[in-house]
C-alpha cells in the first residue's frame, strides 16, 4: 500500500511500487485531466506538481511520490479559478486541447516561482511542453495574463 496526497486528499492506492504515477492517477484513482503524451516525459502532456515541482508523471514511479502532495490539474482549481486557467480561456489558448493540462500545469509551477516571466522566462520553461496544433504563441500570451491577474489579486 502507498500513501501520497493526491489533490489535497490522502489516498491509498494497492499498486506495485514501480507503475508511473500517470497510470495510478488515470486507472486506479480516476483523475484523467492528465494525459498519456508519449511515455518518455518528452512531450509535457502527463506534467503534474509534486510537492509544487513539474513532473512528468509517464516516467514517475509512484514509490517515489510516496508521503508526498501530488496536485493534478483537477486539483489546480475546482472551478477554473486559477488565474492560469482564467487566462487559458480567456484567451482562447486551446486548439484540440490534447496537451493543455500539461501546459497549464508548467506555466503554473512557472508563475509560483517567478510572478512576472519574461518571454524568455517563458520560453525556457515550457520548452518542454509540446503542441501539436502550434498555440505557442496564444500560450506565451496567456501566461503574461495570468501573471497580471495574480498581480491584481495581490
Amino acid at each position: 500500500m502507498i500513501e501520497l496526497t493526491v489533490n489535497g486528499r490522502p489516498q491509498q492506492v494497492d499498486v506495485a511500487g514501480d507503475t508511473p504515477l500517470l497510470w495510478v492517477l488515470r486507472d486506479t484513482l480516476g483523475l484523467t485531466g492528465t494525459k498519456y503524451g508519449c511515455g518518455m516525459a518528452l512531450c509535457g502532456a502527463c506534467t503534474v506538481h509534486v510537492d509544487g515541482a513539474p513532473v512528468r508523471a509517464c516516467i514517475t514511479a509512484v514509490e517515489t511520490v510516496a508521503g508526498k502532495s501530488v496536485t493534478t490539474i483537477e486539483g489546480l482549481s475546482g472551478d477554473r479559478s486559477h488565474p492560469v486557467q482564467r487566462a487559458w480561456i480567456e484567451l482562447g489558448v486551446p486548439q484540440c486541447g490534447y496537451c493543455q493540462s500539461g501546459q497549464i500545469m508548467s506555466a503554473a509551477a512557472l508563475l509560483a516561482r517567478n510572478p512576472a516571466p519574461s518571454d524568455a522566462d517563458i520560453d525556457a520553461a515550457m520548452s518542454g511542453n509540446l503542441c501539436r496544433c502550434g498555440t505557442y504563441g496564444r500560450i506565451r500570451k496567456a501566461i503574461h495574463r495570468a501573471a497580471a491577474l495574480v498581480k491584481e489579486v495581490g
